[in-house]
């Protein structure tokens, strides 16, 4: 795995370059976040690992700037700012994951195991349809009416589950277990946020909504809610 390690503190920096290397990934570093970028639309990446608070761009700003040229490579954002509104604020930013410092490695690893899972599907050749949304899984392409829709690494591996469940009703907790592959804490409206940052992007400019609520429930991806 090729990963991006975005942070400034020297000593951080060093423990988790050390470790990922140690596991035999191949690392790549930058301590401010004007060089991030570079390197990162320079390069292919499996994984950015990207602290917020930076030198010179704000790890936000850093993830907008890839985003824009990359929808689909996985970031994780690492920082000490863990409230639930820095965690929206990084998500909506287009982070796929949001992991708080203090951390234990080992869930670092396991995130990061996740993240890579979900971007390199091994479902070859299968293309996945409901209504005119139509995903191509080997191409990573997402289309709604012959039109190209751009997903971020996360919003994709949350649509094909749900394509993958058409007409089945999926909870909050089988979306963090399947999707995230972890657990959330009880408040969190991570799930939510997501769910709303597909609906924008599928549903928003079209008269058929796809992705409906059954409050108490979870959601649903199917063409029309039966009266």
């Amino acid at each position: 795995m090729k990963v991006l390690l975005i942070e400034d503190e020297p000593k951080v920096a060093a423990f988790i370059k050390k470790g990922l290397e140690e596991q035999a990934f191949e690392v790549d570093q930058a301590y401010d976040g004007t060089f991030g970028v570079k390197l990162a639309l320079q390069k292919e990446y499996d994984v950015i690992i990207l602290d917020v608070i930076l030198p010179h761009m704000s790890g936000l700003e850093v993830c907008r700037e890839i985003r824009k040229q990359n929808p689909t490579v996985s970031i994780l954002m690492l920082t000490a700012l863990g409230t639930t509104d820095d965690k929206i604020t990084g998500l909506d930013a287009g982070a796929d994951d949001y992991l708080t410092k203090p951390f234990e490695f080992k869930e670092l690893l396991a995130r990061m195991r996740a993240l890579n899972r979900r971007g390199s599907d091994n479902t070859a050749g299968e293309k996945l349809t409901i209504a005119d949304l139509e995903m191509d899984v080997v191409k990573k392409t997402v289309t709604r009416a012959g039109k190209p829709i751009n997903l971020t690494a996360r919003e994709f591996a949350l649509l094909y589950y749900l394509l993958r469940n058409k007409e089945r009703v999926v909870s909050r907790v089988d979306i963090t277990e399947q999707v995230w592959e972890t657990s959330f804490d009880t408040g969190s409206n991570v799930i939510d946020v997501y769910i709303n940052f597909l609906r924008k992007k599928i549903d928003k400019d079209h008269p058929a909504k796809l992705i409906h609520t059954l409050v108490g429930m979870g959601y649903v991806l199917k063409e029309q809610l039966e009266a």
